[in-house]
């Protein structure tokens, strides 16, 4: 199995909270990790922004990446969600193992 975490930020601790325990629930992520607020700087509607935002990291496997890209999508207020995935090139195993375990089954 080929692990990733994914990134995504959101506007809130509560929309954060919120989008992984659904992604928990469904079995797409093992574990999510929210950090923040952290501070972001970005183009946006052609000016540079800046804005608190609280980063999410995923820990899930690659074979699910479409299926939570997609809800995440529908459940993000941004119009264009941060959603962007890195492979994990190496893991302790058992920890991986465990991951794998979490994880919904026949993706």
């Amino acid at each position: 199995m080929s692990h990733i975490v994914v990134l995504m930020t959101t506007a809130t601790r509560e929309e954060a909270e919120k989008i992984a325990r659904n992604l928990l629930n469904q079995k797409l992520i093992a574990c999510a990790n929210i950090v923040g607020p952290v501070s972001s700087l970005f183009w946006w509607k052609e000016k540079i922004s800046q804005e608190n935002e609280f980063l999410v990291l995923m820990k899930t496997s690659a074979d699910l990446f479409e299926k939570l890209a997609a809800t995440i999508k529908q459940m993000h207020s941004y119009e264009v969600p941060e959603i962007i995935a890195i492979p994990i090139a190496k893991g302790e195993q058992t920890y991986l193992e465990w991951l794998s375990s979490c994880l919904r089954q026949g993706a």
